[in-house]
């Protein structure tokens, strides 16, 4: 199965709970479906990504980055690589190479929320895979070439410092946990 099959299927099995997470579903599958492309950066209509929220349920935070370029807390996360077999597999390999820390495991049923945001051209549009993935006992996180911090924040401080996204990302994680 190829990444954008896989792509396909999870969308076609998520299962956002609300109108809003049903629309973007709906939106992700028509570009999809337009766009064979659609899962790798080269897609300039846009293209689908998979990022990661790092948390720490034991402690009560989660792990942001500070985004080099946009300078903003945000989650783990980035595009999908030739060597990504699924968008699990492409948000846990960022998730990995941008906390840092090894042992990071999936939160099970799938993605937990779906984001999509314009950026600038010559993309224009991100299309989000959100999953979490739990961090092991003791995990230490360590700054990646494209982060400029990364930083454990209490669930309560997270609304302080990072978007909207973010919040809700955190909101649906915590509703599954």
């Amino acid at each position: 199965m190829s990444l954008y099959e896989n792509a396909v299927l999870v969308l076609k099995d998520h299962t956002g709970g609300d109108e809003d997470q049903e629309g973007l579903r709906a939106a992700y599958l028509d570009h999809l479906a337009a766009h064979p492309d659609g899962v790798w950066k080269a897609c300039h209509a846009g293209h689908v990504t998979a990022s990661a929220l790092v948390i720490d349920p034991e402690h009560g935070r989660v792990l942001l980055t500070l985004h080099r370029k946009l300078r903003m807390w945000l989650q783990t996360g980035g595009h999908c690589e030739p060597g990504d077999a699924t968008l699990a597999d492409a948000a846990l390999r960022e998730a990995t190479e941008e906390s840092g820390i090894a042992g990071l495991t999936l939160l099970p049923g799938g993605p937990v929320r779906l984001d999509k945001h314009p950026i600038p051209a010559p993309c224009h549009w991100h299309f989000d895979v959100q999953y979490a993935v739990l961090a092991p006992p003791g995990a230490q996180a360590a700054i990646s070439d494209e982060s400029l911090d990364v930083r454990w924040f209490a669930y309560d401080e997270v609304a302080d410092v990072a978007d909207d996204s973010v919040v809700r990302l955190l909101e649906a994680t915590r509703a599954r946990l």
